[in-house]
């Protein structure tokens, strides 16, 4: 059996998954434990306009719209770029900011 993937948190992003309400915070950790298993979560969407192969996990409950952006395709670990409420169909330019600056934190960080 192979060994499930360690998760790396940047910046902020485990926090702000403890402040989502308990529903959505037990789904992203389920989805997230799919992850690290090496399944694919329920519901999921490719973004690599934020970096090849970020991917965000989309859950929908009646109070609000919640996503994990995540990329998998380093060997050594799961990285959780950012966890968010969305508040419109699109993606704020203020959560972009934030996983496009993770993203790359990642890519200098294997580079040394």
């Amino acid at each position: 059996m192979e060994q499930e993937k360690e998760i790396r948190w940047m910046g902020s992003s485990y926090r702000d998954l403890l402040v989502f309400p308990e529903e959505p915070r037990r789904r992203a950790g389920f989805q997230l434990g799919k992850i690290q298993a090496g399944l694919d979560p329920d519901d999921w969407k490719p973004f690599d306009s934020i970096g090849a192969g970020t991917r965000e996990i989309r859950i929908k409950e009646t109070d609000g719209i919640y996503r994990v952006m995540y990329v998998t395709k380093f060997v050594e670990a799961l990285y959780v770029l950012h966890c968010f409420q969305k508040k419109t169909q699109k993606l704020g330019p203020h959560d972009r900011k934030i996983a496009e600056m993770r993203y790359r934190a990642i890519i200098n960080e294997r580079k040394t």
